[in-house]
């Protein structure tokens, strides 16, 4: 459905930082990058869906994004990824049940307050 989602970071560096991290073991990484300004565009190794975050003078909006996990294990590791760099905890790996009978997702709280998300909708291997 989307080709990119673009969004504004009050501090541009950590946020880069946390997001390099915490979306690695979904196997994210950096594709191209320029200046704080233009940002840094992050994509899924096969994917051509990009997360794009640049610096912005003001406190951006809270935003909810939540990232498509192929395991469970991917959830677990995005978890201890995510709080490792610097993230809070909003949820830890477990299955919600009220969303989907194998709903199996985590969320950190990242450093612009954005609720971030994996999710893997794969029943338990």
């Amino acid at each position: 459905m989307f080709d990119h989602v673009k969004f504004g970071a009050s501090d541009y560096a950590a946020s880069k930082a946390f997001f390099v991290k915490a979306l690695e073991p979904l196997g994210v990484a950096v594709v191209s990058e320029g200046s704080p300004a233009y940002g840094v565009e992050l994509c899924a190794k096969g994917n051509s869906t990009s997360l794009c975050i640049f610096q912005t003078a003001e406190k951006p909006a809270h935003l909810h994004l939540a990232f498509v996990a192929e395991t469970r294990q991917q959830v677990d590791a995005f978890y201890r990824a995510g709080l490792a760099a610097g993230g809070r905890d909003n949820g830890p790996p477990g299955l919600r049940p009220k969303y989907s009978a194998t709903y199996y997702a985590a969320f950190v709280i990242g450093p612009d307050g954005h609720n971030i998300e994996a999710v893997c909708h794969a029943p338990e291997a």
